[in-house]
């Protein structure tokens, strides 16, 4: 394996060979990689797998009360969207080095075939297990259609035009991440919460379908390679473990209980066992010499930080505004459409002027500048703020997420040469995962705590409410005293942790202003 100062000699040569200077270089942006209607094609089916990943991170939070209402376990709703979060983080790595080495067609396959399985367990099941189940089956398919699909586009694509087919990708994860809540709510009120799982079943197959005939075969072949399963067993378990601790703190244990305090030293234990495996493996899932690449260590880094800030406050806005704002589900989905507006432009947009001029190191910095703006924003957000106001702070928001996100990918892709992309790709969502999975457990399990405590008291015994069933079709039955109390409590216990997010947002910014500029590559070079 390349050392990480032959990876960036090699990264930088191939960018400064291909650095366009002039209108020749520009016309041949996209030297080796394919064109017309078979990269469409390809695009397509990509597009589909990476839009029914992203959707199943979203669709179920807006009927999440719903659904748990009718199954049963509000305590532990939380996990069904940490679950697939979780699933989904862990076998990243196992993707992204497996597709380095094997290919990465029959593997999306597989990961379709497994992300299908799971939302029609999802859509059967009797109880909040088998839910809990049938997401987790779902992520470990959901987390291979995000690195492979990113992996192939740059075996099809140079980085320099790859820049707005990034955007697109963008612009789906956009559409999917706010048209999830809409739809969920519609089904809701409309279908029943089970047709939330059905109807992504068909959109998996027609996926599998398009990459089987369309995706180039595989051609990447690298035999007598020893899979590092070590290193899979520490990344999966640390992983968990970190998860699992920042979740059940507080709540479920204290924080100086003998369970917390031994999952956080089983995680510790991990992450050592991790570091020496990775040093002794022939073939690390996730090499250590990435880190020592400046720009991948940077655009990490940030994204564990705005998406587990941008999740944890995501993942509760719809329930939010049902109970604070007294929304209906679909309402609360339909309020969500601005963030989705937002993104979707800027993802769009930046992507194109990536390509048209290879400079995007002032895309992340805009992107934490912005973000930090509509964290502020909804800091201010009470039960009387209006609607169109609401939507205005969800806009700003999602306007600041799209200038970025997908670029932080693109940067770490530019940075090594081919035989290392997937593993890059994998390195940097895995991390940036671990970020979206603690935002959203950590987030949930402070906001639990200080409902829980905001709360103690204050609702009647003869209510026959509980935070185990605190719902909003529960909320709505109380009188108009009690909602009101319950709605200042939602408020109190939410709005302070967006407050913490302001300051992380910041930090971010400062960091991507360290970032090394290189020319994006305008060859695909697939050896």
């Amino acid at each position: 394996m390349a050392t990480s100062s032959d990876t960036q000699t090699k990264a930088n040569a191939q960018a400064k060979s291909a650095h366009p200077t002039s209108a020749k270089a520009s016309a041949g942006m996209d030297e080796g990689g394919l064109h017309g209607w078979r990269l469409m094609a390809v695009f397509a089916g990509l597009a589909i797998g990476m839009f029914v990943s992203s959707l199943s991170e979203t669709i179920a939070s807006t009927a999440l009360p719903t659904i748990v209402g009718d199954l049963g376990g509000v305590e532990i709703m939380q996990w069904v969207s940490t679950t697939y979060i979780l699933a989904s983080t862990v076998v990243m790595p196992f993707y992204g080095r497996m597709g380095d080495r094997i290919g990465r067609k029959r593997l999306l396959v597989v990961a379709l075939g497994l992300y299908g399985a799971g939302k029609l367990i999802c859509g059967i099941t009797p109880n909040m297990a088998g839910l809990i189940f049938g997401r987790a089956i779902s992520g470990i398919g959901g987390g291979g259609l995000v690195i492979l699909s990113q992996a192939i586009l740059a075996d099809v694509v140079s980085a320099r035009a790859r820049g707005k087919y990034m955007g697109a990708i963008g612009a789906v994860f956009a559409v999917s991440n706010v048209l999830g809540p809409v739809l969920g709510g519609w089904f809701v009120q409309v279908t029943g919460w089970r047709m939330i799982f059905w109807f992504t079943i068909p959109l998996a197959v027609l996926a599998m379908i398009v990459a089987g005939i369309f995706i180039p075969k595989d051609a990447h072949k690298t035999a007598g390679e020893k899979t590092d399963v070590w290193g899979i067993v520490f990344s999966s378990t640390f992983v968990v473990t970190l998860v699992l601790a920042c979740s059940w703190g507080g709540t479920q244990y204290a924080w100086d209980s003998w369970q917390i305090l031994g999952l956080f030293a089983i995680t510790a234990a991990c992450i050592a066992g991790f570091i020496l495996a990775e040093k002794r493996a022939e073939s690390p899932v996730l090499p250590l010499s990435l880190w020592k690449n400046r720009n991948f260590a940077l655009c990490t880094i940030c994204g564990m930080l705005i998406y587990g800030c941008f999740d944890g406050a995501v993942n509760y806005m719809p329930t939010f505004l049902q109970i604070v704002d007294k929304e209906s589900p679909e309402i609360a989905g339909l309020m969500m459409i601005p963030m989705m507006a937002g993104s979707l432009i800027t993802t769009t947009a930046t992507g194109f002027i990536a390509s048209h001029t290879g400079r995007v190191k002032w895309m992340p910095i805009a992107m934490a500048a912005t973000v930090a703006v509509g964290f502020f924003l909804m800091t201010t957000m009470t039960a009387n703020t209006p609607p169109w106001l609401t939507m205005v702070f969800f806009f700003v928001l999602g306007f600041g997420l799209g200038i970025g996100s997908q670029i932080l990918v693109l940067i770490v892709q530019n940075e090594f040469p081919h035989a290392m992309v997937g593993t890059a790709t994998a390195g940097n969502n895995f991390y940036r995962q671990i970020g979206s999975t603690l935002g959203t457990a950590v987030v949930g399990s402070v906001f639990t705590a200080r409902l829980t405590s905001l709360l103690a008291g204050k609702i009647p015994a003869d209510a026959h409410v509980t935070l185990s069933t605190l719902t909003p079709d529960v909320v709505d039955k109380l009188s108009n005293s009690l909602q009101h109390t319950i709605a200042i409590g939602y408020t109190d216990a939410l709005i302070p942790i967006i407050c913490v997010f302001v300051p992380i947002a910041i930090v971010c910014m400062v960091m991507m202003l360290f970032l090394k500029k290189h020319p994006l590559a305008t060859t695909v070079n697939n050896k």
